[in-house]
């Protein structure tokens, strides 16, 4: 199918705006979030969203100032309704998987209702690690570049499968990922699936479920031996402050991860948070991070540092 010549594109997803520039689409693109921020490409294009709670606040500080603005039944994101009307896209991707990620379906909607647009509007609602290439194919048949999405698709395979090829017959260190630090929540959705193609054993995560909160004495409990922080957001100096939290933690000494040196920061935010085409080099570091005796690709400088 032939792309649309008139195909006017809003992403106000992070990891949509990525799957779009991806299938060579960047130039129908005219509208984006305020999180989009790769590639680089996009870092002049129009901005339609903008996050209630702003400032380099703590993990602590967002989560309280989140749930709050939620128990007030409020959005923590504005759209600007008037830009998107005078933007007239003919497709806006958006998402219902996590009120606190990216504006919501229902919100765009009203948005674009508000400003009089006849858009299409998408929402991408990916669990796991099949529905992200299943999100790649459906956005590629929405923008007629279907056999584009097909060859990522295909190329993201083949990574996959390397790794799991890569750590086959290997020992599985048990392993806690955690996506948020204050309150400590478990990683959940596809970030299970990865760890156990890169050859770890997941003891808390749920496959293709949602991230959960946890108390420390769950932690101190499960006592991995690779512990690995990705909070939702943040890149890798971001992290790397907020986790300095962790070791005030009663019993943090104790964790075999600890003892051991397997504590590890990373830029969750590129490659662990985002269901896009980036996924890839979060499985590939995390089998660095559990293998390093198999590495046999090149990582992103700014995935991943030992705490």
């Amino acid at each position: 199918m032939a792309q649309e010549v008139d195909l006017r594109i809003v992403s106000l997803l992070p990891s949509a705006t990525e799957i779009v520039c991806a299938l060579g689409l960047t130039d129908a693109l005219v509208g984006i979030s305020h999180d989009c921020d790769y590639p680089p490409a996009v870092s002049a294009m129009p901005v339609l969203s903008q996050a209630i709670i702003t400032g380099d606040l703590s993990s602590g500080e967002v989560d309280r100032q989140i749930r709050e603005q939620l128990h007030q039944g409020l959005s923590v994101y504005h759209l600007d309704q008037g830009q998107l009307g005078r933007l007239a896209p003919t497709l806006i991707l958006t998402q219902e998987l996590c009120e606190v990620c990216a504006p919501s379906f229902t919100l765009v909607e009203a948005a674009a209702r508000i400003a009089g647009s006849d858009s299409r509007i998408v929402s991408l609602e990916p669990h796991g690690l099949e529905d992200i290439l299943d999100t790649i194919t459906l956005v590629g048949n929405l923008t007629g570049t279907g056999g584009q999405a097909a060859a990522l698709v295909k190329r993201l395979q083949g990574r996959i499968e390397q790794v799991r090829g890569a750590v086959a017959g290997a020992p599985r260190p048990t392993v806690i990922c955690l996506e948020w630090l204050d309150p400590l929540f478990v990683a959940g959705h596809w970030v299970p699936e990865m760890v156990d193609l890169a050859g770890g054993s997941d003891l808390l995560g749920r496959p293709r479920a949602h991230s959960y909160t946890i108390e420390w004495p769950a932690v101190l409990e499960a006592d991995p031996e690779v512990l690995v922080l990705m909070p939702c957001g943040f890149d890798l100096r971001r992290t790397r402050d907020e986790a300095s939290s962790l070791r005030d933690r009663p019993g943090w000494d104790q964790l075999k991860a600890v003892q051991a040196g397997r504590v590890y920061v990373t830029n969750g935010t590129a490659y662990f948070n985002r269901p896009g085409p980036r996924i890839g080099d979060g499985l590939e570091i995390l089998g660095t991070i559990l293998h390093p005796e198999a590495v046999a690709w090149a990582l992103p400088e700014d995935g991943f540092e030992r705490l």
